[in-house]
């Protein structure tokens, strides 16, 4: 099911389940009910806990997007060492260069692909990804520099493969959820309070005040599924991708 029509239908259910309440509330009024005699108390208790709940979602979706933009991050350092790799081993004999450049494609080329798909499938990496850039790693220091320009670009190569191993470890560790259960169970229920909290208004069954309610909790739908889609980094529809790779790779097929 897509991410858009889950959201969609989340809206829709959101808005139905308050014009439904609302509407029963109104048939099973007695007849000396007056809407309009709302302690002020309560009025007073819904704004504060609309504007608590507001804080806290607000805080929730900030939390997501960084974990998302850090995600993205990763991905960008790793591809540009490897890049690095690429360029640099031009000074090396013609032999250990294209192996080098040529088990960094290879590397690539996984995980564009297969652990790609890993990610968004089940939250790792593959073991298969860790073996191939451990032998980039064992192309890169087990070479014997023979000139002093070679012996030059020697220590920055093992500085980049060291860095693209740190984010490749970066990217292990960003592709989980980034939300608690516990916290998700508290935006939950922070939600159904809120919205709960618009019947303790006595809403009647106005056109306005009916529109204003489904919109009220539409918007809260929204923002849960903001957050929902944003809380695993690599494999929702707003998800850090796999570009820095395939721009700086052109030639390897995602």
């Amino acid at each position: 099911m897509s991410d858009w029509l889950v959201l969609a239908l989340a809206m829709l259910g959101a808005c139905a389940v308050v014009v439904v309440i609302t509407l029963v509330r109104h048939r099973t009024a007695t007849e000396d009910d007056d809407p309009s005699e709302t302690p002020d108390v309560i009025e007073y208790m819904t704004m504060w806990i609309g504007v608590v709940y507001a804080i806290v979602l607000g805080l929730a979706i900030a939390g997501v997007w960084e974990a998302r933009s850090a995600a993205q991050d990763h991905v960008q350092a790793e591809a540009q060492a490897l890049h690095e790799i690429s360029e640099r081993v031009r000074v090396y004999p013609p032999d250990v260069r294209d192996r080098i450049r040529g088990d960094v494609n290879v590397y690539v080329g996984h995980v564009v692909t297969t652990e790609w798909r890993a990610m968004a499938d089940h939250g790792r990496l593959t073991s298969r990804g860790t073996e191939l850039l451990g032998r980039v790693r064992q192309d890169v220091t087990d070479f014997e520099p023979k000139t002093d320009y070679q012996a030059q670009a020697y220590q920055p190569l093992v500085d980049q493969v060291a860095a693209a191993d740190q984010a490749r470890t970066a990217r292990a560790d960003s592709t989980g959820a980034t939300m608690p259960g516990v916290v998700w169970g508290g935006l939950l229920a922070g939600g159904a309070i809120t919205v709960a909290m618009v019947f303790a208004l006595q809403i009647r069954r106005t056109k306005r005040e009916l529109l204003l309610a489904g919109l009220f909790s539409a918007t809260i739908a929204f923002m849960l599924f903001l957050i929902w889609d944003f809380d695993s980094p690599y494999s929702r529809g707003i998800a850090a991708t796999a570009q820095p790779f395939l721009a700086l790779f052109p030639h390897v097929k995602g």
